[in-house]
């Protein structure tokens, strides 16, 4: 090496990149934020979507009824009945477990938190054996614009599917 070449950076070429990191880790920021958030609701869609289906394959399989209960948040429990009352616990999901408090779920008909399973997979709310069509999850306005959030919808129509209220048919993914 000879003298006065020196490899690196100087004390000015960092500023620089420091200041484009900051400027663009900025501009990046919101949209992080809506794609965190957005992330938390279709876990706890998935999670519920899940918790369902189990439900009702563990009815079949034991060829009785089985509950669904929904808990605060997007928790839930599912057990075995005898009777209206639970007898055996088969899973349960709590809150905290890859989702979020913010995430609120509305059942259709409202206030619905608890659905049965017949032995042939049939789902009837535990109360008024009313059937339950919808179980809608937002994501709470305080945290994220309605805007920016992409709201889900769990049918339970036969079988139990997601989808996308804001999706219009042709699309697979449209309620």
């Amino acid at each position: 090496m000879r003298a006065g070449n020196h490899d690196g950076f100087t004390l000015i070429e960092m500023m620089i990149a420091i200041t484009v990191l900051s400027i663009v880790l900025a501009l990046g920021m919101p949209s992080y934020r809506v794609w965190i958030q957005n992330s938390k609701l279709r876990n706890a869609a998935e999670s519920i979507l899940n918790g369902l289906q189990l439900a009702r394959s563990e009815a079949v399989a034991r060829n009785a009824p089985v509950q669904f209960m929904l808990d605060a948040g997007s928790a839930w429990t599912i057990c075995s009945l005898n009777g209206d009352d639970c007898d055996e616990t088969i899973q349960t999901r709590h809150t905290g477990e890859g989702s979020s408090a913010q995430v609120t779920v509305v059942t259709t008909p409202a206030g619905e938190t608890k659905i049965v399973f017949d032995s042939l997979g049939r789902a009837k709310a535990a109360t008024g054996g009313q059937l339950v069509t919808a179980i809608d999850l937002d994501v709470d306005p305080s945290v994220l614009p309605a805007e920016d959030s992409r709201n889900l919808r769990i049918q339970i129509t036969g079988g139990v599917r997601m989808c996308d209220p804001e999706v219009s048919a042709p699309d697979a993914r449209a309620c």
